[in-house]
């Protein structure tokens, strides 16, 4: 009988890079003798379609409210989950740790992948109320703490977050980027490119995204720049709120791209922004985005976090600047246009960073050894 690696998320969709991309594929590909099952609720369709060596199953969508979701979606995985029976679930979402401990009393082998500080992380959280979001990071604090004594390993993305977890039963398995992924044949020489910068992911004011309209509206004087923006909005009103600025008249907005069109997009401009706010779920992040503009030969304007100094400043790769400060982004992006050569020698260092520790060769090792002891215990 076949046996099956379900990887579970009701949060991201079918294909999220670290879920998706990395860790699903590169699976897939060193145990054959099992399915790798993605498990989503993306509400794209789908069941056990396939994708490479990776099959899909989504779950469905997840109308109503968001607590509605978060009871829909582990109550969904369940009922799928116990029908399949798989060796092992790994799942990406702090709200399944419930739908986690309930497996582990029925004796499934369960990995908790921790994508972010998720109590930190509740600070920035604009849909919790400020007088309850102390006590709301507790919980989930708790809940991680309990739920990490009882899973059978922890993967979390980078070392910060890995410290509040049992030594015994943590793997960190970092979240940077295919070493070639991004490269491309057809991208242009930096010399040629337009005076374009790229912000690819998720779209969120706490991320930058009015700060970066606005040093738009600084460099008026400069007509040609631009701004490629791919990804989704965090909301809404978000999206209507960056519409009505000045700055958006320079913004080219792709919505949600596929991994070869963000490949293009950085063989196009002349470097990439990182501005997220200094919030405590963002200080001591390795933003995937960052490692991939280095992965991609783009010098970086990144948020002076003293994590990302460095980063950044080990690799000589890029410009470190006060995200809420507007002038200040923007006399970084001036100054990587007026002196180009500078520019992309700084692409090349985070290039050859990427190539030499930050790449996913390295990491999915530890995610494949991390496989072979569960899988022979």
């Amino acid at each position: 009988m076949l046996s099956t690696i379900v990887l579970l998320s009701t949060l991201h969709t079918r294909s999220d890079t670290r879920i998706f991309i990395k860790e699903a594929q590169t699976l897939a590909s060193h145990f054959p003798p099992h399915k790798v099952l993605l498990m989503v609720a993306d509400s794209m369709g789908g069941v056990d379609e396939k994708q490479g060596l990776v099959s899909i199953d989504d779950l469905g969508l997840l109308d109503g409210s968001r607590v509605c979701r978060m009871l829909r979606g582990p109550w969904r995985a369940f009922f799928a989950i116990h029908r399949i029976k798989p060796v092992i679930v790994h799942f990406h979402d702090p709200e399944l740790m419930l739908l986690g401990i309930i497996l582990k009393m029925l004796r499934y082998k369960v990995i908790y992948d921790v994508h972010e500080d998720a109590p930190r992380q509740t600070f920035g959280k604009d849909y919790i109320p400020k007088c309850i979001r102390y006590p709301v990071a507790m919980a989930i604090a708790a809940l991680e703490w309990l739920f990490s004594r009882i899973c059978d390993a922890v993967i979390p993305a980078t070392p910060k977050i890995a410290e509040r977890f049992p030594h015994d039963k943590t793997v960190t398995i970092q979240n940077f980027p295919l070493a070639a992924e991004l490269l491309t044949p057809t991208a242009a020489p930096y010399a040629e490119r337009p005076k374009s910068f790229a912000y690819v992911g998720g779209i969120d004011s706490i991320r930058g995204a009015v700060d970066m309209i606005r040093a738009l509206e600084l460099l008026n004087d400069t007509p040609e720049v631009r701004l490629e923006l791919a990804g989704l909005f965090s909301s809404d009103g978000l999206e209507e709120a960056l519409r009505v600025l000045p700055g958006w008249a320079a913004v080219n907005y792709h919505g949600q791209v596929s991994r070869k069109q963000v490949a293009k997009i950085m063989g196009s401009v002349k470097a990439g922004l990182v501005l997220f706010h200094p919030l405590p779920n963002h200080i001591d992040a390795k933003p995937n985005k960052m490692f991939e503009y280095m992965s991609s030969g783009l010098p970086i304007i990144a948020s002076d976090f003293p994590l990302w100094r460095r980063i950044i400043d080990g690799a000589g790769c890029g410009m470190l600047v006060d995200p809420l400060d507007t002038k200040a982004i923007s006399e970084a992006m001036r100054w990587l246009l007026d002196h180009p050569a500078e520019a992309e020698a700084m692409g090349q260092r985070g290039r050859k960073a990427v190539e030499k520790f930050y790449n996913w060769d390295v990491e999915s090792v530890k995610l494949v050894n991390l496989y072979n002891t569960l899988l022979s215990q």
